[in-house]
């Protein structure tokens, strides 16, 4: 039978899995909860060895065909830590409602608790991390299914967080990548199946390796607490996880999306790549040919007016190809240049949910960049965002300034989604539109009709604040469109959706001034 090695998430020790650890015994199985070193000092790697050694005292009679480490919450890095450096030992790593840290990543990326980064950012040095009130659990992830006397007794029993297990980098040789992983799937804090399958398909290209055969999925309808809300369930989900069930993920046959073929094949326009901008400018063409693009000539001289895209994210910085150099963004670009303004690609980045503050910035310099350019007219520039840096968006609604002549939205995430409190309360579009502080640009959303869930209603929370705070939104819907639709095999709808998006930014461009 299994040999489970139980870890929680901050806070908490080894007496929350009380009711687990009975249920996996009755099963036959070994539970082994762990309590990871809560004096102020300790750091990743300090409860990285906690796990090491409680491998090391089970003895060489527990084979690597046994040993399940369970990682919840912030416990799946050192649980990583471990089986990165006990790789022959460990039979499967579970993620209870965990993400999937990369060698390099400290924890703190994935702590939705805005007001944890604040105290870790604060001067003079960060101090343990108190653990919450009974009320404030909810900012570290769903509370549903946990009684008002659970959440008493949670915080009864917890301790402060050494701040250095959240700020010191995950480091990992690669020496587990072969061991088998489960994902358990807290379905109340809104990562459901449907999600990660959307991720895998259409999402940045770290999600395809869940598409491997190795990797099983559970879901379970309950909060972020499972071994609290529901005990009984979780210990069967580990039971049949450690028996290798679960289910299973396909990605698409071929490239990653960004590798795919545009839906058009404009021609090449001139391309000048200035530090972290493409520019590819017009030139004059009697008439582009017959279905190689939106149509319509392009204006003869400069300056042009501008369309900067913004690449969707969080994109790891190795991918390939990068999102600039990709027939996605290449085709946009090109098809802008065909119709008569500069189509300019900015590689910023948006890497991970703490760098939007970085993209944001990346952003701000290649627009400044763009309008010194003597070939744009600087008084004339939409930009235009795509996906996951939907987020990005919020900054030009807050404060606009009179030369962004369009703000146009793909597809966009359009506030933060759930276990994104990292991103902090500056990133959310819906935020900045109720908080009304300024008039927005033009808008110009794409809508997919099968978009995922929890993107779809940050959308339709947008909507409903643009219908409050009475701002125009020009919609273009693409009903049977998925998330990245582009990518997805020409359709006539895609080709037009995309067609009449091009041709309402390049309008707004174009009005008086």
């Amino acid at each position: 039978m299994s040999v489970f090695i139980l870890v929680s998430g901050p806070f908490t020790g080894g007496r929350i899995w009380n009711e687990v650890t009975g249920r996996l015994r009755e099963a036959g199985a070994e539970a082994h909860p762990v309590t990871l070193s809560r004096e102020a000092g300790a750091d990743l790697e300090t409860h990285v060895e906690d796990v090491v050694r409680l491998i090391d005292s089970l003895g060489p009679s527990k084979s690597s065909g046994e040993l399940v480490l369970v990682g919840h919450d912030y416990a799946i890095h050192p649980v990583l830590g471990a089986a990165d450096r006990r790789p022959e030992r460990v039979a499967r790593i579970v993620h209870l409602d965990a993400g999937m840290p990369q060698d390099g990543e400290a924890a703190l990326a994935l702590v939705p608790d805005p007001a944890v980064h604040e105290l870790l950012r604060a001067e003079g040095g960060p101090g343990p991390v108190p653990p919450p009130d009974p009320a404030q659990w909810q900012r570290w992830g769903s509370t549903e299914g946990l009684s008002a006397r659970q959440l008493e007794l949670l915080s009864r029993q917890a301790a402060p967080q050494p701040p250095r297990t959240l700020t010191q980098p995950l480091r990992l040789t690669g020496a587990a990548s072969a061991v088998p992983v489960s994902g358990i799937l807290c379905t109340a804090g809104g990562t459901t199946l449907e999600l990660v399958e959307a991720l895998v398909r259409t999402g940045p290209p770290q999600f395809r390796k869940l598409a491997d055969p190795r990797v099983g999925f559970f879901e379970l309808a309950t909060g972020h607490w499972p071994m609290l809300s529901r005990p009984d369930e979780l210990g069967a989900l580990l039971l049949r996880a450690a028996a290798g069930e679960g289910h299973r993920l396909t990605a698409p046959e071929g490239e990653s999306p960004l590798a795919r073929p545009f839906l058009f094949d404009p021609p090449e326009h001139p391309r000048v790549r200035t530090g972290r901008v493409d520019l590819h400018f017009p030139e004059p063409e009697p008439e582009p040919e017959p279905g190689s693009g939106p149509g319509a000539a392009p204006e003869a001289h400069g300056p042009w007016p501008a369309v900067l895209f913004v690449h969707g994210g969080p994109v790891p910085p190795d991918a390939g190809p990068a999102p600039r150099d990709s027939p996605f963004y290449l085709g946009y670009a090109r098809c802008t240049a065909q119709l008569g303004a500069v189509g300019a690609v900015v590689a910023h980045r948006l890497h991970g949910l703490t760098d939007y503050a970085r993209a944001a910035d990346d952003v701000a310099e290649a627009l400044e960049l763009l309008r010194a350019d003597p070939r744009v007219d600087a008084r004339r520039v939409a930009l235009w965002i795509f996906s996951g840096a939907g987020l990005l968006a919020a900054d030009w609604i807050t404060d606009p300034p009179p030369w962004l002549r369009c703000l146009a939205l793909t597809y966009p995430i359009l506030a933060p989604l759930p276990g994104w409190g990292a991103v902090g309360p500056r990133f959310d579009p819906v935020g900045a539109l109720r908080a009304g502080a300024g008039t927005p640009p033009p808008l110009v959303l794409t809508r997919a009709g099968l978009e995922t869930p929890q993107i779809a209603a940050t959308v339709e929370e947008f909507m409903t604040a643009a219908e409050e705070t009475k701002t125009p939104v020009r919609t273009i819907d693409v009903p049977h469109g998925r998330h990245g639709f582009e990518t997805h095999g020409p359709t006539d709808e895609s080709r037009e959706a995309v067609s009449r998006a091009l041709r309402t930014v390049l309008t707004q461009l174009r009005q008086p001034l």
